[in-house]
């Protein structure tokens, strides 16, 4: 679509911390979790929006920011996944969830910040976007962007136009007439049928979310239960958060592709179960600091030992992602595209061309930062987990041993450009070739330096 996804509703910032827990604390009969990880991530309306930027589309997010650390963490997030963010005044603080997590369950979740949409005037870059949007995603999380009556009727303006996806939310508004499809689970319908739903909310279509039992949709014809397909994988005790925002995306992009609402419920039944099935919002999170440190997973610069990296990561499980590269001046290109690996599995391993390579690669002016300072910039990333220097002009050698089950380059590569690819792909991996931020080289940095 060549118009933006507008995204608008309540956001918040998500902090998963994972550990361990093998006892109890002797001042209470509690378990003590020891941390081993930290992930940050968008949350609310700023989830959505990071799911639909992933599928590559232009998303805007619409949405209330607090001027605090978390709020310029959440903005931070956000411009990283690509994300344009139109502010609404915050009464209050950026909204903070953290949940505690040990062996892949939830133990506690820690819950802080109050802020809500102020009442105050909307800024009219929000009319200009959802006047040239494509498709328009509500999300609503309780938190006031949804009462605003006057972003209440430039919606519904909207959903006269274009389609109009609203996933409501117990403490929110009703959504305003005309919707496209609404999209309530099964506590929030509260034990109402999705036809009732429809009429009271004078929508188009109302879809009542089941879990990995599917869905149950009504629209003025007929009824209609969608189940989840047997060719995808039902997940019944994953870990489901943030597949209500997945479904209602996949459902807005199906509806903005030009699908029927059958179709496009039955496309977002299949993605919201392959989220889950995935791991859920983890894989859509980002490293954070444990201990004042960059991770527990400290990243690691190493000449060759490549199997210890491959094993030590290995034993985490989850899938091992991997990229490479000479990272002679590292830009803001070379950040988004680790960022993103990193977000495609569970571990992520940097191939580094050694001086010796850079220089048979690009002559013998480079490189102009050595090796072992470049591995050690590559590792204070919290989204590196390991650097492995090699000296080969192209890594192939280095990926025999370490077989990541990702491989990832630059959109400005083919993949007839990498003969790296038959060996991924000859031990189960994959070539994933990510887009490139324009105007960013590390060779036009150089030139420009040295001129």
């Amino acid at each position: 679509m060549s118009e933006p996804l507008v995204v608008i509703g309540d956001s918040m910032l998500d902090v998963d911390i994972e550990g361990t827990a093998t006892r109890l604390s002797p001042e209470a009969p509690v378990p003590v979790v020891d941390t081993e990880r930290i992930w940050r991530r968008p949350g609310g309306a700023g989830l959505a929006a990071v799911l639909a930027a992933r599928t590559g589309c232009d998303v805007v997010l619409v949405t209330a920011v607090g001027d605090d650390a978390e709020g310029r963490a959440l903005t931070d997030l956000l411009a990283d996944a690509g994300v344009r963010v139109i502010g609404l005044p915050m009464a209050g603080n950026t909204v903070c969830k953290t949940r505690i997590r040990a062996a892949g369950q939830s133990m506690l979740r820690l819950d802080h910040g109050d802020g809500a949409a102020a009442g105050d005037a909307v800024p009219p870059e929000v009319a200009e976007v959802l006047g040239q949007a494509a498709a328009v995603c509500v999300a609503d999380y309780g938190r006031g962007i949804t009462a605003h009556g006057e972003v209440r009727k430039l919606i519904a303006s909207a959903a006269r136009r274009v389609p109009t996806v609203w996933d409501p939310h117990p403490r929110g508004s009703e959504p305003v007439p005309g919707c496209w499809l609404v999209t309530p689970n099964q506590d929030e319908a509260a034990g109402r049928s999705a036809e009732s739903l429809r009429e009271q909310w004078a929508a188009r279509a109302v879809c009542v979310t089941l879990g990995s039992r599917g869905a149950l949709l009504a629209t003025d014809t007929r009824n209609e239960h969608h189940p989840v397909r047997d060719s995808v994988a039902r997940v019944d005790h994953g870990d489901t958060c943030g597949a209500g925002d997945r479904f209602a995306i996949a459902a807005t992009m199906a509806l903005a592709a030009g699908k029927g609402v059958h179709d496009a419920v039955a496309d977002a039944v299949d993605a919201a179960s392959r989220f889950v099935a995935a791991g859920g919002a983890v894989g859509v999170s980002s490293a954070a600091a444990v201990g004042g440190t960059h991770s527990a997973a400290t990243s690691t610069a190493l000449t060759g030992d490549i199997a210890e990296v491959r094993d030590r990561l290995r034993r985490r499980a989850g899938r091992l992602v991997a990229t490479g590269g000479c990272f002679d001046l590292l830009h803001t290109g070379h950040v988004r595209l680790l960022r993103q690996a990193r977000d495609l599995g569970d571990a992520l391993v940097v191939l580094l061309n050694s001086d010796t390579s850079v220089r048979a690669l690009k002559g013998p002016r480079r490189p102009v930062v050595a090796d072992q300072d470049r591995a050690r910039v590559l590792g204070a990333l919290a989204c590196v987990d390991a650097v492995v220097i090699f000296d080969e002009l192209s890594p192939e050698a280095a990926l025999e041993q370490l077989r990541p089950d990702i491989w990832v380059k630059g959109g400005d590569y083919t993949e007839a450009d990498l003969p790296e690819a038959d060996v991924v792909r000859r031990h189960g991996g994959e070539v994933v070739l990510l887009p490139t931020v324009a105007g960013y080289s590390s060779s036009n940095l150089i030139a420009a330096a040295r001129s």
